[in-house]
């Protein structure tokens, strides 16, 4: 392929070379040569993209935060230089004017305790009040400039209600709860129970709580909600508000060592899968690969799941239970050690297509269904084979080792032609001596003439026509197959 000037000089080079012009007089031959020039210009672009092929664009995903904001009596309550709800509320709107710039941000304000005064206390009283939507910033800034502290603390009741703010038509998106408040649960509900079930059913990532001067000894309390940030003063709970956002907002990169028999990250090319840990929901699926360096390429993942992960090996490797942190590159490590398995057909690539079939040593579950004449990828260890060339082959304790291909032979099989005068019943069996014989298969009682494709051996047919309706008119047949050679054998 020409690169960019090259084509352009190939394309000029007739009308821009003094020699054309004198030898050639006729004004139309200048002008085929611009004609030339000009269409290589149209079909340039399309050239040089076929050369270069941008890779598929990342579309990140859109983070959905909801706040559910504390607006009970007990936010009335001076803190240093005001009010609670005042410097909760300035910090809250600062966060929202910068995260209303952002294209990928979307946002959600639920309050509690702000509708119905205590006594008597009422532990329903919450409600979303700006839903997810296009341009709301101004919304939440509204209701946030007019609550009025009133009411009691549902903190496992708006919980569970925030939930449901989060519309369900949004395939890539991030649900994030941060729930600012400054007491404990007042009703009979259970925050961490309800927000343990919210994760587990994959409705939302752990969320963050942010306490306003909360009492350290009840650190354990909302640390099992979620990601628990506490502020003593006013200038703490800003900093905390700036990096709960952040953590809220940012990724974190990984890579995967998928590791040889001497514990080197040299596997490659396997699909792996990361889940939620507690939801199981698929959230990323990657192919492995090595970048440019020769090493495992780097991975961007959200920090706020905990993962557990399946590399898709023969048979697949397991990774439980971990997690990635921000500001850190974390490495992911599997035993994944692999060796090469193939099967061929001794003298012979006609049997491409058939099938065998491949399971861990003295385990009766199929791992894996093969093609004879093609190479497969295991985990080193020992695998029995099932090769379905009746009679059936079984090869058990098959050795697989790192980086190595293992080649298992078999021979070549022969063609037995069973020739009928009419249809009827019969079955074949392999002679292995005079005192044993083993049933192979039956045969179609539907067709008259029939093909099988047998191993190498001696045999024997026992047939009788569906219209002979007595035991003698039954026929054996003895025969003997040979490797790649067919034989017919009459059965009237």
């Amino acid at each position: 392929m020409l690169d960019k000037p090259a084509i352009y000089s190939y394309l000029a080079r007739d009308i821009m070379d003094p020699m054309f012009i004198r030898s050639y007089s006729k004004p139309f031959r200048i002008m085929k040569s611009l004609h030339k020039l000009l269409l290589g210009l149209v079909l340039l672009p399309g050239m040089l993209a076929a050369q270069y092929t941008t890779p598929p664009k990342y579309e990140p995903p859109n983070t959905r935060i909801l706040f559910i904001f504390d607006a009970s009596q007990s936010m009335l309550g001076e803190w240093e230089t005001n009010r609670k709800i005042n410097i909760a509320r300035d910090v809250l709107i600062n966060i929202i004017d910068s995260l209303e710039t952002l294209d990928n941000v979307q946002m959600g304000l639920r309050l509690y305790g702000h509708q119905k005064p205590v006594p008597p206390q009422d532990c329903s009283d919450t409600r979303l009040e700006v839903p997810f939507g296009p341009n709301n910033a101004s919304r939440i800034r509204q209701e946030l400039n007019f609550v009025r502290p009133k009411g009691t603390t549902p903190i496992a009741y708006s919980l569970e209600q925030g939930a449901k703010d989060f519309p369900a038509d949004c395939e890539n998106c991030r649900n994030i709860i941060i729930l600012i408040t400054d007491g404990i649960e007042a009703c009979d509900g259970d925050p961490c129970e309800v927000s343990y079930e919210l994760q587990k059913r994959g409705i939302v990532l752990k969320p963050f709580v942010i306490g306003i001067g909360i009492d350290e000894g009840f650190k354990e309390t909302f640390e099992c909600i979620g990601h628990y940030y506490n502020a003593a003063d006013e200038e703490r709970f800003e900093e905390v508000m700036e990096v709960v956002i952040s953590q809220a907002l940012n990724s974190t990169t990984a890579q995967v060592n998928l590791l040889d028999i001497k514990g080197n990250p040299t596997e490659t090319n396997v699909n792996m899968t990361f889940y939620d840990y507690f939801s199981g929901k698929i959230m990323y699926n990657f192919i492995h690969t090595m970048n440019h360096r020769g090493v495992p390429d780097t991975l961007v993942l959200d920090h706020l799941v905990t993962y557990k992960m399946r590399v898709h090996t023969l048979p697949p490797v397991d990774v439980d239970s971990f997690s990635v942190y921000v500001g850190k590159h974390t490495v992911i490590a599997a035993d994944c050690p692999q060796g090469t398995l193939e099967v061929k057909v001794a003298g012979s690539n006609q049997y491409r297509g058939l099938q065998f079939i491949v399971r861990q040593a003295g385990k009766h579950r199929t791992l894996n269904i093969q093609e004879i004449n093609k190479q497969e990828h295991y985990l080193v260890g020992k695998y029995d084979l099932e090769i379905p060339i009746l009679p059936r082959m079984y090869v058990n304790n098959v050795k697989i080792d790192q980086s190595t291909v293992t080649t298992i032979t078999v021979p070549r099989p022969g063609i037995l032609n069973l020739l009928k005068a009419a249809s009827g019943y019969g079955s074949i069996y392999l002679r292995k001596s005079a005192t044993d014989e083993e049933w192979v298969c039956n045969l179609d009682p539907n067709v008259k003439n029939e093909t099988l494709v047998l191993q190498p051996g001696k045999y024997r047919v026992v047939f009788r026509a569906q219209n002979a309706k007595q035991i003698l008119y039954t026929i054996n047949r003895n025969f003997e197959i040979k490797s790649g050679d067919s034989e017919a054998v009459n059965l009237y």
